[in-house]
């Protein structure tokens, strides 16, 4: 719209101009202003303008708290989000793929909310999963491929508790004792530290004398 004003100001002038000069610049002018009005995009409908704003509104966070639950037919993931209720349904999207699956939450309260679950622990049904849209909450309903109870979400935090298990399973105990005290140790605090450290001395000092044949 501007340029278009531009533009007019321009031919007007130029037809009262009357020194060579200034009409060579005058149309010079008028040639750049009828080139960018040419390449400006065409304008989108409002609909589509509209549209648009509200699928971008603010920037996106990554959601990290959830609780989850399963029965036979399905894993469940509560997703706490206020006035999610509100929004039209089209803003709450769930795609999802055999192990995995993405939420994005559009527009609520000028921000959009982000989820992605990878590497499910077993394979879900994508036809038969859904989401359902509560008082400030989303519940993401992941169809399991086979009736069978899951012992946790996804494949990574399978190996992550197999590792801790067999830091603690082991047939010698003093070994199992000493994989405890590095792990308090590995994520303890100073006080922590300095404690297990004299209980090291104390424990060696103790068998060099004999009097605990057990090495700990």
């Amino acid at each position: 719209k501007q340029l278009q004003k531009d533009l007019e100001e321009v031919k007007e002038l130029l037809s009262k101009a009357t020194r060579k000069r200034i009409r060579d610049v005058l149309m010079t002018e008028k040639h750049k202003l009828e080139l960018e009005i040419k390449n400006q995009p065409p304008p989108k409908p409002k609909e589509v303008a509209e549209e648009e704003k509200s699928s971008l509104g603010g920037y996106t966070v990554k959601i990290n708290n959830y609780g989850w639950d399963q029965s036979d037919k399905f894993i469940k993931i509560y997703i706490s989000l206020n006035g999610v209720q509100k929004l039209p349904a089209e803003n709450v999207q769930v795609n999802f793929t055999e192990r995995s699956f993405d939420l994005l939450v559009k527009n609520l309260n000028g921000k959009n909310y982000t989820m992605t679950f990878n590497n499910l622990l077993k394979p879900i049904s994508v036809e038969g999963s859904s989401r359902k849209i509560k008082t400030d909450m989303v519940l993401v309903m992941c169809r399991k491929k086979k009736e069978e109870k899951w012992d946790c979400l996804t494949q990574v935090e399978k190996e992550s508790k197999e590792k801790e298990k067999a830091a603690y399973d082991t047939s010698d105990p003093s070994e199992g004792l000493m994989n405890i005290l590095k792990k308090m140790y590995a994520e303890g605090d100073d006080e922590m530290k300095r404690t297990i450290n004299k209980a090291w001395v104390e424990s060696r000092e103790k068998q060099s004398k004999g009097d605990i044949p057990m090495d700990i």
